[in-house]
């Protein structure tokens, strides 16, 4: 499987804090978060990374073509109005096959990227699912963000909504895995003027695409200098 990196987010929050790091490069225990994350692809059986940075933030890919990485990672250098907008960005470079889409600031234990891809059916793990959904979010319960963007499914698993208040008590994590037919809804959703990943997700359930959960056991979006050392502790098993 291929993975996807939407990493060109400028940050503004965290520069509002202090720290003019690009965030690609903000250090988690010490470790750039897009280093720690190209790592636990590579470990996980990702075979092939894209990613897409801004035009202020070219330091990321000459930090991310100095590591020796098992596998290769090609860079789309653009700024992008949101997360959505990236993703775009980035679809003919990931229309050939299933990928792995995930934003660069999501942290998340290794172990549970596993379980992630071993559940969506993922060739490299050796399983096999019968049936592949159009889309698998990762979710967690764990909720500290000041905006989450919560789930409903029914009785099979299946998402239906995604509420602004969540009586399911799951959020999104930020990674997903996706059949590239989604990327067929993308001139519906310009000609509609979505502007937002959460609103093109809450698109391809009205479009009837069949998108599934995942459980993660805690995801850490890092948008606050606070969210540094809630995951260090996390990673850290505190």
């Amino acid at each position: 499987m291929i993975a996807g990196i939407i990493a060109a987010g400028d940050g503004s929050r965290l520069r509002s804090e202090g720290i003019v790091t690009p965030k690609p490069l903000v250090e988690v225990g010490g470790v750039p978060i897009i280093g720690r994350l190209l790592r636990s692809l590579a470990n996980c059986g990702i075979n092939s990374v894209r990613c897409i940075i801004n035009e202020e933030s070219t330091e990321v890919r000459d930090y991310v073509e100095s590591l020796l990485l098992p596998i290769p990672v090609s860079f789309l250098v653009k700024s992008t109005p949101s997360s959505m907008h990236s993703l775009f960005e980035l679809a003919p470079r990931l229309r050939n096959e299933r990928f792995l889409l995930t934003t660069v600031d999501s942290i998340f234990a290794e172990a549970d990227l596993k379980k992630f891809l071993a559940a969506a059916g993922d060739e490299t793990t050796g399983a096999k699912a019968p049936l592949l959904p159009d889309g698998v979010l990762a979710v967690t319960d764990y909720i500290d963000d000041e905006n989450p963007l919560y789930v409903e499914t029914d009785r099979e698993g299946r998402i239906t909504s995604f509420p602004k208040a969540g009586r399911s008590g799951w959020v999104t994590g930020g990674l997903y895995i996706f059949q590239p037919r989604v990327f067929d809804e993308i001139p519906k959703a310009q000609r509609q003027g979505i502007e937002r990943l959460r609103n093109f997700l809450a698109h391809l359930v009205r479009a009837g695409y069949d998108l599934r959960t995942h459980a993660f056991s805690r995801i850490v979006d890092i948008d606050h200098v606070r969210d540094i050392r809630t995951a260090e502790r996390m990673l850290d098993g505190r």
